[in-house]
């Protein structure tokens, strides 16, 4: 725990700087801590990218990022000092109860980041996608080891940059820094509105209610988390600025959305946003397009090589592609990928989920067992029930606009992999736009977060049987935090890690053991390190 908080600190100065001097380029006039520091996990994330492909994100990236930060606060030192101070303003403003609360909630992050890993993505190729760039960068064809690698995600290409692998093995909590940012941008906000009662400002500021769903993912480097923060920012931003779109927080809202699509393509129908922001003030935006559009390039070039690289498609998951390489995953191991994608949020095999009409595939959504059938259930009520509250409450053309595009991307996710975890944003948005209509008083809120905060400590230190919510047998007790972890974090996996030596042709390799979905113990053909020969 202690050791974490102090990678944290580091990658406050670090980002802050990388950040600033991002803003400066992009000419987005800001003052805020957080969002210079998202801009600098955004810059450092291309960085690493481009830096991958060459070579292994290791000591000598520290190296020349180190170097890269020193000469950026040596240059703008005064103003770099002043972002700092104006956040030191900010929760100094706070009242007696969000202090209290934003410092536990400080605490309880990084308890939940020390603890035993629970999101068990990382056990399947979290750890070695993100092993695999530190120790080699992007490396050619390397889906063919396992098909799970092609899915490497610009947010394990920041989680490798922060890893410090060099130094010690266990870091793996990006998620959780960056749901500690999303609560520091929050509880201003909700101080704000106890001020000016702008309900604007308490959609965001209820972020802190879904820490009780958050801590899930944040002992491991999980896409989901960055982008329903990124999600709930953004909406913010959309909704404050979209009257009078100007050149500085559209070049923002641009980057936090290229910035998302990167962590997680299933993100894409966000892009819809800026798109709206551009077409309503073309005439102001127009004449500095340059910018955005080329920073929207860079990001593009960068998702292209590295999924080049790894699996030889360039759009993978799409498999369309003008090339054709002898590393190039096999179209039919790539087709078979994409079809148990698509099926598996029915729980469904193909020849069932072709069978069947849409209407009964519904259904099947609808009511499957555990988490997955909730939130199902509970996406669709809220689509149904928000338009009354945004009629009646919310009743400006940005609300509008945000709930048909967040309509729009349940569409589009119904006909390609509607899990859960995909809609979470809007299930977010549309559950705190119906909250800001109830929690409308201080003292309620402030209720609400004692409440939440409780509910944390709890399940942190109290293990919990969770088989009513899951039918994975590693998912049905919680992570809990342990004395052991107070300086030391927990590994990186929950797991006991063995090896035997493979060979295949003229590959040698270490296999990892590792417990299935189904609990059997068994030879994964995946990868930790490898050598040929």
């Amino acid at each position: 725990m202690i050791l974490i908080l102090l990678s944290w600190i580091y990658m406050v100065f670090t980002t802050i700087n990388i950040g600033f001097y991002t803003g400066k380029i992009a000419e987005i006039k800001n003052s805020n801590f957080v969002i210079y520091s998202i801009l600098g996990l955004f810059t450092t994330t291309l960085l690493a990218g481009f830096w991958a492909i060459f070579g292994r994100i290791n000591i000598e990236f520290h190296l020349f990022y180190l170097v890269l930060n020193i000469g950026i606060y040596v240059r703008f030192k005064s103003e770099i000092h002043l972002i700092y101070k104006l956040l030191f303003q900010e929760l100094q403003a706070l009242t007696l109860s969000l202090k209290a609360i934003l410092f536990s909630t400080t605490l309880l992050i990084l308890s939940q980041c020390a603890s035993i890993p629970y999101i068990i993505d990382n056990e399947s190729y979290y750890i070695q996608t993100i092993k695999w760039i530190n120790e080699y960068g992007f490396v050619k064809g390397l889906a063919n080891l396992h098909i799970f690698l092609a899915q490497t995600s610009g947010w394990h290409i920041a989680q490798s940059a922060f890893s410090f692998s060099f130094l010690y093995p266990n870091f793996n909590d990006l998620s959780g820094f960056f749901l500690l940012l999303g609560n520091i941008f929050a509880f201003p906000h909700l101080n704000t509105y106890f001020k000016n009662k702008e309900s604007n400002h308490l959609i965001i500021g209820l972020l802190p209610l879904a820490n009780i769903f958050f801590f899930s993912f944040i002992s491991t480097p999980s896409p989901d988390l960055p982008i329903y923060i990124l999600s709930l920012i953004l909406f913010f931003k959309f909704i404050e600025s979209y009257e009078n779109p100007d050149t500085e927080t559209f070049n923002l809202i641009t980057i936090l959305v290229f910035f998302a699509v990167f962590i997680k393509t299933t993100s894409i129908v966000l892009v819809l946003i800026p798109l709206v922001l551009f077409v309503k003030g073309y005439k102001v935006l127009l004449p500095k397009f340059a910018k955005p559009a080329f920073i929207g390039l860079v990001v593009l070039v960068l998702f292209l090589i590295k999924n080049t690289i790894i699996s030889g498609y360039p759009l993978f998951p799409a498999l369309a592609s003008p090339f054709s390489f002898d590393f190039q995953i096999p179209s039919a191991m790539a087709h078979f990928y994409y079809d148990e994608t698509k099926t598996a949020a029915f729980s469904l095999t193909e020849t069932q989920f072709d069978s069947l009409g849409i209407f009964e595939i519904f259904k099947i959504w609808i009511f499957r067992p555990g988490l997955h059938g909730l939130f199902n259930t509970l996406v669709l009520v809220l689509l149904i029930i928000t338009p009354v509250f945004i009629f009646k409450f919310f009743n400006k053309k940005p609300f509008w606009i945000l709930y048909t595009i967040l309509f729009f991307q349940m569409i589009v996710l119904f006909l390609s992999s509607p899990q859960y975890r995909f809609f979470m944003n809007a299930i977010l948005l549309f559950t705190f736009l119906i909250a800001a209509t109830l929690l409308h008083s201080q003292q309620k809120i402030v209720i609400s977060l004692y409440f939440a905060t409780g509910i944390l400590i709890t399940i942190l230190m109290i293990p919990f049987n969770l088989s009513v919510l899951t039918t994975n047998v590693h998912l049905k007790n919680n992570s809990t935090f342990s004395v052991n972890e107070i300086i030391f974090p927990h590994q990186n996996s929950k797991f006991d890690l063995d090896y035997q030596s493979m060979k295949n042709g003229n590959l040698q390799y270490q296999s990892l053991y590792t417990i299935l979905f189904s609990g059997e113990r068994e030879t994964e053909n995946y990868l930790v390190s490898t050598k040929t020969s």
